[in-house]
């Protein structure tokens, strides 16, 4: 059996080089404007003839690295260029310290394997992880309950002729399937919707041998899921069986029996708001507890015309009133009719207040909601919900379905799916290490989120991220070490690479961005950068026997990351909370689970950048690149205008105005400054008039407000006491020297002058 399980691993590792080399690149994989859209933006880049060498993905690691590390030098970016490297396995010393580090996090079994529900692309054919996104980013799965509502016998009419042939051509049922999140409230089903002009298939689900009728979207991600334990709804992954196609009108008008309802025959009727592209165009109908359901059964109900627009019957709607389930202290037991008329909702249409009203009925409903029907009568709807669905999977009346939370396109432009796939996974939602690192990010004196908004995302983050797929089947990375089929997704294996920057400069020095050996300055071979290497330098471990590498380069790299750690500032963007740099924050604790001080002790996280208030687009004419920009304004106008965008998470505003108006500032008073000290005549004398005092004491006040702002990374509000407030209480000591006659006084003039540099100096260091 191990041979077996040998060779098999061995022909799929073959099977995964040959992907990795056939060019999985969105300029192979993609036609048409795919291909235009690529061409256009390298155009903008490198030269044309050049582009052609980008198929090859290890062509973008040497072309642009060495671009990059020129344009921040332009830009006036303070770095120790010894320490940049590259984060592949294209770089071997970077490579074994990926492997060193899941090594640690297997021993310490925090990574597990077993099939998991991840955003998948079909395309791909691998788990789509965050940097794999082009659209979607942070989105995880959602767990919804599919109810089958039973097709009960139909006429051979004209509207439902395919659906009584299907009926009986299939020895099997055929279901309407639904996808709720609130499965407690399936007592209250009065009737079930779908859009008249949707798009609708008959598939056959061979795990139950069943036929559900659903959108084509939502019958190919239900195909690559698990209807039980090592059983998936299909055969074949990702492969479902279409009987036959439907429009949403040829299923109206259908007879259901809805499981767990009052009424036993509930009708199919039409809803005009219905998105096909999320769940799975079938709604089900509780009126009581759902605005939109109230609404839209109350239309049918009230207008006659309406009904007889889409041929539905007055037996189908008229008898079906509201069936009270759930009570709401203050909001009784229909909240949903109750919101509605609070709000005056009256239209379907009417899709602000609809949302304002579901939020909070759904919100009131679970908290504080009081089930008053079935066999859970007088629980709360918060405990009886997971009860409710669980007896309604293990009835067959329901069973379970996933699809991300919002859109999904991978980068070869793949919608993706949840799938539940063999896989490799960091088991985040352990309950001791979440709690490690929400005790962390809680105290205040072990960690600064600079934001409450943020410290309150990563808090929220912490308790949302249970198990985060680490490996993926092809593409560039480090591989497992312990199964090397798989690769190392790429933010899995950059949440501590902070620390491979203290020894960077050991291993490979500057200029030696892929570890070329040969430049190594202390001339390490990554050979024998072994576990225990990484464990004497980072852990404290043992002195590693037979080591190949000096007792005196290990410890002075050992000496260099104790000198650098704890890491006490990381900057980075908003968008990164609910991966990167909350999984930092895991990792740290897992890997120096016994030394907490050397976690990170601070985040500074800014939002996205618009350029004149509007986001950054190419085809309008507003998108910026960093070196263009540095050459048009200067890299300290450029850098002036980036503290002034904003301090905050909210979305920065760079304005071209004002880099430009910062260089016409800054040589104003490089000028006036020179010009004035070199005056002869300045008075020197050692008494300071009042003017004299005003000033200096507030040059000393606004040193100290700057000092404030810049500890707190609030660069604008820095930039605000350290220059434009500076500028002012020169402006009014200038006035009155002008007006009474009396000569500026040397010493006041340089200390101000001395200051305002000082504090310009962060944000403008050339000047």
């Amino acid at each position: 059996m191990e041979a077996e399980i040998m060779a098999a691993k061995d022909a799929k590792a073959q099977k995964v080089e040959s992907k990795a080399k056939g060019g999985k690149t969105k300029l192979v994989q993609k036609t048409g404007t795919g291909i235009v859209r690529q061409w256009n933006i390298l155009l903008k880049m490198v030269p044309e003839e050049e582009i052609p060498e980008f198929v090859d993905p290890y062509y973008w690691l040497k072309y642009f690295p060495p671009i990059g590390v020129q344009h921040l030098k332009n830009f006036g970016v303070g770095v120790d260029w010894r320490r940049a490297f590259i984060t592949t396995a294209v770089n071997p010393y970077y490579d074994a310290f990926i492997r060193w580090q899941f090594e640690t996090l297997k021993k310490k079994e925090k990574i597990l394997f077993g099939k998991r529900n991840n955003i998948y692309s079909l395309v791909d054919g691998q788990v789509c992880a965050d940097h794999d996104r082009s659209e979607g980013e942070g989105v995880g799965p959602q767990e919804y309950v599919l109810i089958k509502l039973k097709v009960l016998p139909v006429e051979d009419t004209s509207r439902h002729s395919k659906m009584a042939k299907l009926m009986t051509e299939q020895d099997r049922p055929v279901y309407l399937v639904p996808a709720t999140l609130r499965p407690e409230t399936m007592y209250g089903q009065t009737n079930c919707f779908v859009l008249p002009t949707g798009e609708y298939g008959a598939y056959v689900v061979d795990a139950t041998n069943e036929v559900f009728i659903m959108s084509a979207r939502s019958a190919r991600g239900l195909s690559c899921q698990m209807y039980r334990e090592n059983e998936g709804y299909t055969k074949e992954f990702g492969k479902i069986t279409c009987l036959k196609t439907f429009a949403g009108d040829e299923l109206l008008g259908l007879p259901l029996k809805a499981p767990l309802a009052t009424y036993d025959k509930v009708y199919t009727l039409p809803l005009l708001t219905i998105s096909m592209s999320k769940g799975t165009g079938v709604v089900t109908s509780v009126p009581s507890d759902a605005p939109d359901d109230y609404v839209s059964l109350k239309a049918l109900q009230d207008k006659e015309d309406f009904r007889a627009k889409f041929g539905i019957t007055d037996e189908m709607v008229l008898p079906f009133d509201i069936v009270p389930i759930i009570s709401i202290e203050g909001y009784g037991n229909a909240s949903a009719e109750f919101m509605c008329k609070k709000l005056k909702i009256t239209s379907p249409n009417d899709t602000a207040k609809l949302a304002q009203a579901k939020e909070e009925t759904y919100l009131k409903g679970f908290t504080l909601g009081i089930m008053e029907v079935g066999p859970h009568k007088g629980k709360k709807v918060s405990d009886a919900k997971p009860i409710i669905k669980q007896e309604m999977i293990e009835a067959q009346q329901a069973c379970l379905y996933f699809e991300p939370e919002s859109r999904v396109i991978s980068r070869t432009n793949d919608e993706c799916v949840v799938a539940a796939t063999d896989q490799w996974y960091l088991a985040y939602g352990e309950e001791s290490w979440s709690d490690a690192v929400r005790r962390h990010i809680l105290d205040a004196e072990k960690f600064n989120a600079y934001d409450h908004k943020a410290l309150d995302n990563y808090k929220y983050v912490v308790g949302w991220l249970k198990e985060w797929a680490c490996t993926r089947q092809f593409g560039l990375g480090t591989q497992l070490p312990w199964d090397p089929v798989w690769v190392i997704e790429s933010l899995s294996d950059s949440t501590i690479y902070m620390a491979y920057y203290t020894i960077a400069h050991y291993l490979q020095g500057e200029d030696n961005l892929e570890g070329d050996f040969q430049k190594s300055p202390e001339n390490i071979d990554p050979q024998h950068l072994s576990p225990a290497v990484f464990d004497y330098i980072y852990r404290n471990g043992a002195l590693p026997e037979d080591c190949m590498i000096p007792v005196s380069s290990l410890d002075r790299m050992r000496d260099e990351f104790r000198y650098w750690y704890p890491m006490t500032l990381r900057v980075s963007a908003k968008d990164l909370i609910p991966n990167h740099l909350t999984m930092t924050l895991f990792n740290h604790a897992a890997i120096w689970e016994e030394e907490p001080a050397l976690w990170p002790q601070g985040y500074y996280t800014n939002g996205h950048v618009l350029v004149d208030a509007e986001k950054m687009s190419k085809s309008k004419g507003n998108f910026l690149m960093m070196n263009e920009t540095v050459e048009q304004f200067s890299a300290d106008a450029t850098r002036f205008a980036c503290a002034d965008a904003g301090d905050s998470m909210d979305d920065a505003n760079f304005s071209r105005e004002t880099a430009d108006n910062a260089i016409l500032s800054l040589i104003n008073e490089d000028t006036w400054i020179t010009e004035t000290l070199a005056k002869q005549d300045l008075r020197i004398d050692e008494n300071f008039n009042i003017m004299d005092q005003v000033l200096m004491n507030e040059t000393n006040r606004l040193i100290n407000s700057a000092t404030l702002a810049f500890k707190g990374m609030q660069f604008r509000e820095g930039l605000q006491k350290g220059w434009f407030e500076m500028l002012l209480a020169r402006n009014e000591y200038r006035a009155w020297c002008q007006d009474s006659g009396f000569p500026e006084h040397r010493a006041v003039v340089r200390r101000w002058a001395e200051s305002i540099i000082i504090m310009i100096c962060p944000i403008c260091p050339h000047w």
